[in-house]
């Protein structure tokens, strides 16, 4: 059993409040008193309760991380990973700890109240939402601070993002520049932001170039790598050149549906995906894909949330750039 503060008191001769000042660094205690105290301390290696210090100065140091994408999404997409391990490095360089709120979509969403009410969190980050999430209501009209990773399309809420519209244009205007014609997707959801943008910049690079959409060409996935391998055999049906995939989960989806079906990759369809995560030059068709700067986006999302817990009204919203890492199966290195 723990040792309490009235404990080290007796120990010490002093008064439970005496030990509660040295605790924590004050400095109206006597030296002499003060060293008595923490010889106690040390000799029964008593730990104080940091969440019960934290509750009382009206702080945790606990940041919430929200993901409602479903558990399945989380642990089997690499890039979930990569932007949490970016919020866990900051949240432990500033000395916070980060809650992650692992729950189907429509848990989460009955929870969040009791979120909001726990008592347990600074702050919230929100990442991966879709666009009319009800949980992003509920933390607007809420005096808790967040910050969400993925812009909101009609709300003004800090956010940090990747430009998602323009990695889905250079990736489009790559095939084309390859001399491809008829270019194919699969997109994202499109009640995601990252996976509605994608496609807008990939349907204005067709457009820049001469070049129409084709609802046969388009194909929309979930960012499984099950949609992508999916996606890939229905579009085999319709012979495009290329295909720009909005994600590297599926695009390694499509490659598999490629290689199973005898499609060379990328002498008879161009590929491109989306992320850069591991997996993508490891394939056994290095692939071309968008780079964003996953664990960079994580780190910025809890700089961004910590200025608004300290109440530092002069922060603004941060955009990251993507970069097009070629490989080999778009043909270009060929």
């Amino acid at each position: 059993m723990a040792i309490t503060l009235e404990e080290i008191a007796k120990l010490s001769n002093v008064s439970r409040a005496t030990v509660s000042r040295v605790i924590n660094g004050e400095s109206n205690v006597r030296e002499e008193t003060r060293q008595r105290v923490l010889d106690v301390i040390e000799s029964v290696n008593f730990q104080p309760n940091l969440a019960a210090r934290s509750l009382a100065a009206g702080r945790t140091n606990v940041i919430g991380l929200v993901i409602p994408a479903g558990i399945a999404a989380i642990f089997s997409d690499p890039w979930f990973p990569q932007v949490v391990n970016g919020i866990s490095m900051a949240c432990n360089s500033k000395g916070y700890s980060v809650m992650l709120w692992l729950a189907e979509p429509e848990y989460e969403r009955q929870m969040i109240t009791r979120i909001l009410h726990s008592g347990l969190l600074d702050g919230v980050i929100v990442s991966s939402m879709s666009i009319n999430d009800p949980i992003i209501k509920a933390l607007h009209l809420s005096k808790m601070p967040f910050v969400l990773i993925g812009r909101h399309p009609t709300l003004d809420i800090v956010h940090v993002d990747v430009d998602n519209y323009t990695g889905g244009y250079d990736a489009t205007k790559h095939l084309i520049s390859l001399g491809n014609k008829k270019i194919a997707t699969i997109s994202g959801p499109q009640n995601l932001i990252a996976g509605y943008d994608r496609f807008q910049g990939y349907k204005q690079a067709l457009e820049d170039n001469g070049l129409s959409v084709d609802s046969e060409l388009v194909i929309e996935g979930d960012f499984s790598e099950v949609s992508g391998y999916e996606g890939g055999l229905e579009l085999i049906k319709h012979h495009p050149d290329a295909i720009f995939v909005s994600n590297d989960t599926m695009a390694l989806g499509t490659l598999r549906a490629m290689r199973e079906m005898k499609i060379n990759v990328p002498d008879d369809i161009a590929i491109v995906g989306f992320d850069d995560i591991p997996n993508a030059i490891s394939s056994p068709i290095p692939l071309t894909t968008v780079r964003q700067p996953s664990q960079k986006m994580g780190r910025a999302a809890v700089n961004a949330l910590l200025d608004l817990i300290n109440n530092k009204s002069n922060h603004q919203n941060k955009i990251f750039s993507t970069e097009l890492i070629i490989r080999e199966s778009c043909g270009a290195t060929k």
